[in-house]
């Protein structure tokens, strides 16, 4: 959304997919306001909430309600952030999880991608 490079090709790429049906795409409950927080600070609220609104067109919603926060309190992710974007994944009985902060996933129980690595197995 807000096209920062080198970041911007990958993220496009697995935009396509998701558009095209390819791949089920989810964001988080959270990033959502996490997402419209950057892109407002950045480009103002109008362009924030029109991008949001495509967001969701295209993305299913993993929810993040107490079990998921209980369930991440106990993670051994010790980012508690990323602890949260984990247990609702797991919820949602999700295959993988794509990311570019690979590095405080280690000890997640589901497949962690780059946007890079998952853009050349779905080329593949």
């Amino acid at each position: 959304m807000l096209l920062r490079k080198p970041f911007y090709n990958a993220a496009v790429l697995l935009l396509a997919e998701v558009e095209r049906n390819n791949i089920d795409g989810y964001i988080c409950s959270t990033t959502v306001t996490t997402i419209y927080y950057l892109v407002a600070k950045t480009k103002g609220r109008k362009i924030a909430l029109l991008q949001l609104g495509n967001l969701l067109k295209l993305f299913k919603i993993a929810v993040v309600d107490k079990t998921c926060l209980i369930s991440a309190l106990n993670s051994k992710i010790t980012d508690y952030e990323d602890a949260v974007l984990h247990e609702a994944a797991s919820q949602e009985k999700l295959d993988a999880i794509v990311t570019r902060n690979i590095k405080d996933f280690k000890q997640a129980q589901l497949t962690i991608y780059s946007p890079e690595e998952l853009s050349k197995i779905l080329k593949t």
